[in-house]
């Protein structure tokens, strides 16, 4: 499925810019500079995210973001702005936004920041990566509750140190057949390994 953006933002650079950056990571991106077209954009196309400046002329963000609310209670809100206030803050959070960050960002903080937003709705570019994370994460945890190193899993296991540590960090896909001596190794019952996915 392809992960569809909007970027509000009255700074033309802005919106060119973010599209590129998000475009790169797999996302289809579109862009308004013009805050009053945002609704009509949302009728128009599904989006499953919009990165909303706060401080534009025409209308601000806390503006849009109302509007976007009473159109749709669930599409994840990302609301940028320049001029961070405690104020602004609370108002975006009233209304349901999915995170709140200050201008200028950094680009990666930036991208793992719309990957976090996405996951908590169940999206994701890469549903794969996901699920390889998700079962690292449940070994990881599980060997740590056991107290067990990986020396000792992969003494249990028969598999190699390296392999049970590139399967926690994602860094590996595992064959059934190991993750049934991981999970047989760690008590677990094979359907566990795929809980949180």
């Amino acid at each position: 499925m392809q992960v569809r953006v909007l970027v509000v933002d009255d700074e033309k650079d802005l919106v060119d810019y973010l599209t590129l950056l998000l475009g790169r990571e797999g996302y289809e991106v579109e862009g308004l500079t013009d805050p009053t077209q945002v609704v009509a954009k949302l009728k128009e196309r599904e989006f499953h995210l919009v990165v909303l400046d706060m401080l534009m002329p025409r209308m601000n963000g806390t503006e849009v973001l109302t509007d976007i609310r009473k159109l749709d209670s669930d599409i994840a809100v990302i609301v940028c702005t320049a001029s961070p206030s405690l104020d602004t803050a609370v108002q975006s959070l009233r209304q349901a936004a999915s995170d709140y960050v200050r201008k200028p960002f950094d680009p990666p903080e930036f991208l793992a920041t719309v990957r976090n937003v996405l996951a908590r709705k169940g999206l994701s570019t890469d549903p794969e990566a996901d699920l390889h994370r998700a079962i690292g994460n449940t070994i990881r945890e599980s060997r740590k509750g056991k107290n067990l190193t990986l020396k000792q899993l992969a003494r249990r296991t028969g598999l190699s140190v390296s392999l049970l540590s590139q399967i926690e960090r994602a860094e590996s896909s595992a064959s059934i057949s190991s993750l049934y001596r991981i999970a047989h190794a760690l008590g677990l019952h094979m359907g566990a390994l795929f809980a949180d996915t």
